[in-house]
């Protein structure tokens, strides 16, 4: 009896504890193939511009990101997914910061001769 309360008890676990199921795990991994797909298909056939095909590279990028987070990482399936939610985004304002200050530098950084 026992045994049956402790596996009930790991379900429930389960359920809520930020597992997912094999049916979000199978949707996350096909939308990040059709995400992968669709900038590799624009590039190798040449359908845009240089311009428009960077543009859609990046947008299926921070698509594949959120598909990552939701899916993969469980960003929304804590119990308090207020915290990571502002650790993630703490994060990328770090990077961000750093990305862009280094192009700024590289940009116009203009060495005296």
């Amino acid at each position: 009896m026992a045994n049956h309360t402790n596996h009930a008890a790991h379900e429930q676990h389960d359920e809520h504890g930020g597992h997912g199921s094999i049916k979000a795990y199978v949707t996350g991994f096909l939308l990040s193939i059709v995400l992968t797909i669709i900038p590799l298909v624009a590039v190798m056939n040449d359908m845009f511009s240089k311009q428009a095909t960077t543009v859609l590279i990046l947008v299926m990028a921070i698509l594949q990101f959120g598909v990552q987070l939701l899916f993969f990482m469980h960003i929304r399936d804590e119990k308090k997914p207020r915290f990571n939610l502002i650790a993630l985004i703490f994060g990328l304002i770090i990077m961000l910061t750093i990305v862009a200050g280094s192009i700024w530098i590289m940009t116009y950084n203009q060495v005296a001769t």
